[in-house]
């Protein structure tokens, strides 16, 4: 990596100071229109079946005592074919309002992170949470709301299986590995998760890292390992 592309990607992340810059706003990846429409071809609608019915499945959940204080489920975004599969936490009031995950100053900050390892929200990349309901105040999961989730997410893995799963936050990887290490001990390794046994890298929540910019380097060496067990991964298949 040449010094140029090594300050632009340091300045992406905000590491050595941060610039504050318009940006356009990521596009937002729509499934497109109905199945049985004369732009969908037979393999688009097969491929948007399972996605579809899921949505509607997420959208219309009673499983846990979350959905009665929610304004949506929010089921994810992004490339529903992604090398890449970004998992936070659950969506906050900005996200239950969008039905969007990772919007706001924090998606802002993930966007940047991405884009310093070379991706694009909605290009290889898909962003989803564990819970798909807002716990009301953005308080932590309980764990019989994630038991109630998870399993949309573990169908959103087969769907997509994607090359590498990134989580973002200590609950989303707590949650992921079944473990109660802390972010510190998880990060720097490669987990597995599931029954496709998909390889999964910790980092920090980028709305953590608004508040503690001083482990934005941290946030950086995470992301540059997962880009280098990423290459890994598609050369060896």
């Amino acid at each position: 990596m040449d010094a140029s592309q090594r300050a632009q990607y340091l300045e992406a992340l905000g590491i050595d100071r941060w610039v504050a810059r318009s940006r356009a706003a990521a596009p937002r990846v729509e499934l497109p229109g109905p199945p049985d429409s004369d732009e969908a071809t037979a393999g688009e609608a097969q491929d948007l079946r399972p996605w579809r019915a899921l949505e509607a499945e997420v959208r219309a959940c009673t499983r846990c005592a979350l959905h009665r204080t929610r304004t949506q489920g929010v089921l994810g975004v992004g490339d529903i074919h992604a090398q890449w599969l970004v998992i936070g936490e659950a969506p906050g009031a900005e996200e239950d309002r969008l039905g969007e995950p990772f919007v706001g100053r924090a998606g802002q900050l993930l966007d940047a992170m991405l884009r310093a390892i070379g991706l694009t929200r909605g290009r290889s990349v898909y962003i989803a949470n564990i819970l798909k309901s807002r716990p009301p105040g953005n308080r932590d999961p309980k764990p019989e709301e994630v038991a109630s989730c998870l399993p949309y997410l573990t169908r959103q893995i087969e769907l997509i299986r994607p090359v590498l799963i990134l989580a973002v936050g200590r609950i989303a990887a707590q949650n992921l590995l079944g473990s109660d290490l802390s972010l510190g001990r998880l990060r720097g390794r490669v987990h597995h998760f599931g029954e496709l046994n998909t390889p999964l890298i910790v980092t920090y929540h980028p709305a953590y890292l608004l508040r503690t910019p001083g482990d934005k380097r941290k946030a950086w060496e995470d992301l540059k390992f997962a880009r280098s067990v990423f290459r890994e991964l598609t050369v060896s298949t």
